[in-house]
């Protein structure tokens, strides 16, 4: 986690103050009147703004806004739909293999991160590892659903290896 400087520029604290009450309302409507939510969303935007330090003056301030709240709001929907998604898991087992909340959060923590690490990947890339690390199909069967070579498939799991390794230990 980076500092975030204590004392804000007068630009960043110019945006906020000409753009906060904005960026909530905007961020309400998408949320289907979600006021907590919204208000959340928009400090977490500024948060990210003021991490970055604004070093000039923004031409289009809103745009701006707009286009880090979209990609927090992505991001919490994933993070929610995986949530979602784990805990029906959960509900379909028996109670006796119940992990602990902690270790609840942990395995969500985890499966969001590698879901991110995954939107990374070019499309065909993505598809080939899913498969293979997944769904556990051999790298022939692979090839034939997807109508590419064998090399090509080894390409892709490669170049997918080389990505999760490149984003846990740089």
């Amino acid at each position: 986690m980076h500092p975030v400087n204590s004392a804000p520029s007068d630009e960043f604290a110019r945006l906020y103050r000409n753009h906060h009450g904005w960026l909530v309302q905007m961020l309400r409507r998408r949320l289907n009147g979600d006021a907590e939510n919204a208000a959340d969303l928009a400090h977490d935007t500024f948060e990210r703004v003021m991490r970055n330090e604004l070093h000039t003056p923004l031409t289009e301030p809103r745009g701006f806004l707009t286009t880090i709240a979209k990609r927090l709001l992505i991001d919490q929907f994933r993070r929610c739909a995986i949530e979602q998604a784990f805990l029906e898991t959960l509900m379909s087992r028996e109670e006796e293999f119940a992990p602990s909340p902690e270790t609840q959060v942990l395995v969500i923590e985890a499966l969001d991160a590698v879901c991110r690490m995954l939107e990374q990947l070019p499309p065909r890339v993505r598809k080939v590892f899913v498969l293979a690390q997944v769904e556990g199909l051999p790298y022939q069967r692979i090839a034939h659903t997807l109508n590419i070579s064998v090399q090509a498939v080894q390409r892709d799991i490669t170049k997918a290896w080389q990505h999760c390794y490149q984003v846990l230990y740089t």
